[in-house]
């Protein structure tokens, strides 16, 4: 389908925008950067006594591999989920797991993201005025979200109106082409085969975005663990992350299987997931002898990306994946199920709100 095979290329506008941003934070450091003689020596370098750069690298490259695997295994389940009956997009099982995977991704946003953009754009490493007399990462968080509805919205509309023909009457996917005109369905079946085109759109935008912002949030932290020489930091970090990718990629790997991308658009998916925080980390050592986290460039950079990242995984996960999930359906014609899915939700929600101690 021309309409479903188009939306691929919607991330790729959407890097753009994040690499603007990178841009644009780069040059309001420059602008907002206090005055060299006023900047305190603890700004110049990153914080903190347990300092040790060989033990620090060895768990760095400790930390690369475990993720790496943890990611890949937390974004694979699902997609060789095939074989395997009760796990089907269908079925409870997988309705509860998905539901724990959101609350995951849920406190991600609100527990990790948020409060470490919040604590980078108030560092006293900032300029008072204006990082610290406006709340910069609440706002952009807020911007963020409303452009995640716009960009949902927009591109819905869109393909609506750019292929009238395919989410009326047809339904194509999987080389399959289900004709209207049979006796007195004929009504019931358009209806439900615009239904059914609408929701695997629907599912491949939500997917998309979804990947956007665990990605930039990934590369932030891997970045940050990267450049750091403190083991005594790293240690419980590497558990921590290792608890967030697996299930994070839980959630993701739900949201692509819904989706019913090809092999190769899974593949695609599942490595930019599974490598983005290695790499971040594997750019962070590279970057260690110039990179600073508590200089002003990387602050405010590094602060508005996670405010952007925050917002949008907020959205995704209370509109797109539990609202859509808990008001759909399924679950509204099980009380016991929507029981469960609930427990599973304040589940993923409180593991990952715990592991905000390390992380």
């Amino acid at each position: 389908m021309a309409l479903l095979s188009n939306l691929h290329k919607t991330p790729l506008l959407l890097i753009l925008l994040i690499l603007l941003l990178h841009f644009f934070g780069y040059a309001a450091s420059a602008a907002s950067a206090p005055p060299e003689g006023e900047t305190s020596p603890e700004c110049s370098k990153s914080a903190g006594s347990c300092r040790n750069k060989a033990e620090a690298l060895k768990f760095k490259l400790i930390a690369i591999a475990s993720i790496l695997v943890s990611s890949m295994i937390g974004v694979s389940l699902p997609l060789f989920s095939r074989g395997v009956p009760a796990l089907e997009p269908d079925k409870d099982l997988f309705v509860v797991i998905k539901a724990f995977a959101s609350g995951v991704i849920l406190a991600t946003g609100y527990m990790h993201v948020l409060p470490d953009s919040i604590d980078s754009l108030n560092s006293n490493c900032l300029p008072k005025s204006p990082w610290r007399k406006f709340p910069f990462s609440t706002f952009v968080a807020m911007l963020s979200a409303i452009a995640t509805l716009m960009v949902d919205s927009f591109t819905m509309s869109y393909y609506r109106k750019r292929f009238p023909h395919v989410l009326n009457g047809a339904d194509r996917e999987g080389g399959q082409e289900i004709l209207g005109h049979i006796g007195h369905g004929h009504g019931k079946i358009e209806e439900r085969n615009n239904d059914n085109a609408s929701s695997l759109i629907r599912h491949r935008v939500v997917a998309q975005m979804l990947e956007l912002g665990i990605v930039v949030h990934s590369v932030v932290i891997g970045l940050s663990l990267g450049a750091s020489d403190n083991p005594c930091t790293i240690r419980p970090l590497i558990a921590a992350l290792c608890f967030h990718q697996l299930f994070e990629g839980m959630g993701l790997g739900g949201c692509i299987l819904q989706a019913e991308y090809g092999v190769k658009m899974k593949a695609i998916m599942a490595f930019f997931f599974s490598f983005t925080t290695p790499f971040g980390i594997a750019l962070g050592i590279g970057l260690s002898n110039v990179y600073s986290d508590n200089s002003p460039t990387a602050l405010i950079v590094v602060g508005l990306l996670d405010a952007c990242s925050a917002g949008l995984l907020n959205y995704m996960a209370l509109v797109e994946l539990l609202a859509s999930d808990f008001m759909g359906p399924k679950l509204q014609a099980s009380v016991k199920l929507q029981t469960w899915a609930y427990f599973a939700v304040l589940l993923g929600a409180a593991g990952m709100s715990v592991m905000s101690l390390w992380a």
